[in-house]
C-alpha cells in the first residue's frame, strides 16, 4: 500500500493522497534528476501535447502540477464534445424523460383539432331563453347534429362543440324553466346584456376553437429541449408516439481492490465496498445508462481486457489512481496507448482523480478510492463530461452564504457538503476524504477557494443530481 493507506474507511490506501502533501513532496525528491523524454504522447494539464517522461510506470502523474479545478471541469467538457457522437434514436415517450430533444417538436394537428367546450353547461344558438334539446353532447362521441337560433344542448368539457352554437353556457349560469326552456343568469362581468336587460354568454364565450393553441406545422419546442413531464404531455397531445432524442451515454463501473466485500461486516482487514453500490445509482442520476458494474480487484491484466474491450462512451474506475504497488491505472492507461488529459486536480477531497482518452468515441474518468473523494471526481470529472455527451444544458450556477467559516487549503479548491437552511449554506461535519455521512445528509457540495472561507462569505454550490425533479433518478 501507498502511503495514503494512513487514511480510515472504504477504499483507504487506493489511490487517495488528499491531504499527503508531504507524501507528494517525498515523491518529487525520489524523482530521477535526469528525466528523458520518452513514451506514448500525452496532454499536459494545459492541454498541450507533451510526451511522459522516462520514469517507473505508475509514478509519471506524482510529478507535475495539478490542474486548477475549474480547469478540469473545463477539460471534461470540453473532451466530451471532441468525442464521436452516437447517432440520435426514436424513443418512445415512455423511455423519453430525462433526454433532449435532436429534432425540433412540430405540431402534427391542430391544438385542439376541433372546437371543443371549456365547461360542462350548454350549447346555446343564437338569442335566449333557448329551447333544450333532448340528449347530450359528450367527449369522444360522434359529431353532434347541428343547432338552430333558440336551440341549446347539454354539453361536457372537451366535447366538441356542435355546428352552429354561439357560446358555451356555464352550468351555474344557466336554469332551465317550464316547457324545458334554457334561461341565462350569468353575471354582467362574465357575459353582455342585449336589448331588455336579458343576461347573455359572450359569442364565443367558453369555446377553445380550433388551432387555439398551435396549427399543425408550428414548432412547439426547438433542437436541445430537455423532456420533462409537461414536455411528454405536450407531445402525446400534438400527436406523437416517439421523440428523436440525443442517447444517453453508456458507462460502465470497474471496481477495483481486492481488500472488499460486497456483504456482511468488515473482518481481518477486509472492508465493504462502499463505490460499488453507490456509483451506478449516482451516474444514471447523472444521465448516464449504466451497463455494467464489474468487480475486478488489483488484477492489471483483468483491468487492461475490460478496457480494451468495453462499449462504455464513459468507464469509471475506482481506486488505483496513486503509485503504489498495486495501483494499476496508470500503467494500464500508458500501455493501451491512452491519452492522458486531467493527471491530478487541485482539489480536496480527491486529488488524484485522472481523466483519460481511450477511444475517439471513449473516455474514462479516475476516480480515488475513498468514497468523498469519488463523489468529488463525480461531480468534478464525470458530470461536466456526461453533461456534454448528453447534450443537457449547464445548470446556472448560484451562490449562497455559509453560515460558517470553513478552513481551506493552502493551494486548493475545497468541496464542502452543506446543507441549505434559508438563505443560508451550512456546512456539515464528517466531511473528510473517507466519509460519506456528510454527504449521506447534504443537499449541496460548497466550492472553497484555497486559502478558506469565511463566514457570511457566497460560494458557489454544486446541487447534487437527485435535486434536479424528471432528471435522471429523482429522491421525492
Amino acid at each position: 500500500m501507498t502511503a495514503s493507506g494512513t487514511h480510515a474507511g472504504p477504499h483507504a490506501g487506493r489511490g487517495d493522497a488528499d491531504d499527503l502533501d508531504v507524501e507528494e513532496a517525498l515523491a518529487l525528491v525520489r524523482a530521477p534528476k535526469n528525466d528523458r523524454s520518452g513514451g506514448p504522447p500525452r496532454v499536459d494539464h494545459t492541454g498541450r501535447t507533451a510526451h511522459a517522461p522516462d520514469r517507473p510506470a505508475g509514478q509519471e502523474h506524482l510529478h507535475h502540477h495539478a490542474t486548477p479545478w475549474p480547469e478540469a471541469r473545463d477539460i471534461a467538457a470540453r473532451a466530451a464534445r471532441q468525442a464521436t457522437r452516437r447517432p440520435h434514436v426514436s424513443v418512445a415517450l415512455s423511455d423519453a424523460l430525462g433526454l433532449v430533444l435532436a429534432a425540433p417538436l412540430d405540431a402534427l394537428s391542430d391544438l385542439p383539432s376541433f372546437d371543443t367546450s371549456a365547461m360542462d353547461g350548454w350549447a346555446v344558438a343564437g338569442p335566449g331563453p333557448w329551447q333544450i334539446r333532448d340528449g347530450g353532447v359528450l367527449a369522444g362521441h360522434a359529431p353532434p347534429e347541428p343547432l338552430t337560433d333558440g336551440e341549446a344542448v347539454r354539453i361536457a368539457t372537451g366535447a366538441r362543440v356542435p355546428t352552429g352554437v354561439t357560446a358555451v353556457l356555464r352550468s351555474e349560469y344557466g336554469r332551465t324553466g317550464p316547457e324545458d326552456r334554457l334561461h341565462a343568469t350569468l353575471p354582467q362581468a362574465l357575459g353582455s346584456a342585449r336589448a331588455g336587460g336579458t343576461p347573455m354568454p359572450s359569442h364565443g364565450q367558453d369555446i377553445r376553437p380550433r388551432g387555439q393553441e398551435c396549427r399543425r406545422g408550428d414548432q412547439l419546442l426547438p433542437t436541445g429541449t430537455l423532456v420533462t413531464p409537461a414536455v411528454l404531455g405536450l407531445a402525446a397531445a400534438a400527436g406523437y408516439d416517439t421523440l428523436t432524442v440525443v442517447p444517453r451515454p453508456r458507462a460502465e463501473v470497474f471496481v477495483l481492490g481486492d481488500e472488499l466485500l460486497t456483504e456482511g461486516l468488515p473482518h481481518d482487514g477486509l472492508i465493504r465496498d462502499a463505490l460499488g453500490p453507490m456509483l451506478a445509482p449516482w451516474l444514471r442520476a447523472l444521465g448516464a445508462e449504466v451497463i455494467a458494474v464489474r468487480r475486478l480487484g488489483d488484477d492489471a491484466k483483468a483491468l487492461r481486457r475490460a478496457i480494451t474491450t468495453s462499449r462504455a462512451d464513459l468507464i469509471v474506475t475506482t481506486g488505483g489512481t496513486a503509485a503504489g504497488p498495486v495501483d494499476h491505472v496508470h500503467p494500464t492507461l500508458e500501455r493501451i496507448g491512452a491519452e492522458l488529459l486531467v493527471d491530478g486536480v487541485a482539489v480536496r477531497p480527491g486529488h488524484p482523480m485522472l481523466l483519460a482518452r481511450t477511444k475517439a468515441d471513449q473516455h474514462l474518468v479516475g476516480l480515488p478510492g475513498n468514497p468523498l473523494a469519488a463523489v468529488s471526481g463525480l461531480l468534478t470529472l464525470a458530470e461536466p463530461l456526461l453533461r456534454v455527451l448528453a447534450a443537457h444544458p449547464a445548470p446556472e450556477p448560484y451562490r449562497m452564504p455559509l453560515r460558517e467559516a470553513v478552513q481551506g487549503n493552502a493551494h486548493d479548491t475545497r468541496l464542502v457538503p452543506v446543507v441549505l437552511r434559508g438563505e443560508w449554506a451550512v456546512p456539515l461535519h464528517y466531511s473528510g476524504p473517507a466519509m460519506l455521512r456528510g454527504i449521506a445528509t447534504a443537499d449541496a457540495l460548497a466550492v472553497v477557494p484555497p486559502g478558506g472561507a469565511a463566514q457570511g462569505a457566497g460560494r458557489e454550490l454544486l446541487d447534487l443530481p437527485w435535486d434536479t425533479a424528471g432528471i435522471g433518478v429523482c429522491f421525492t
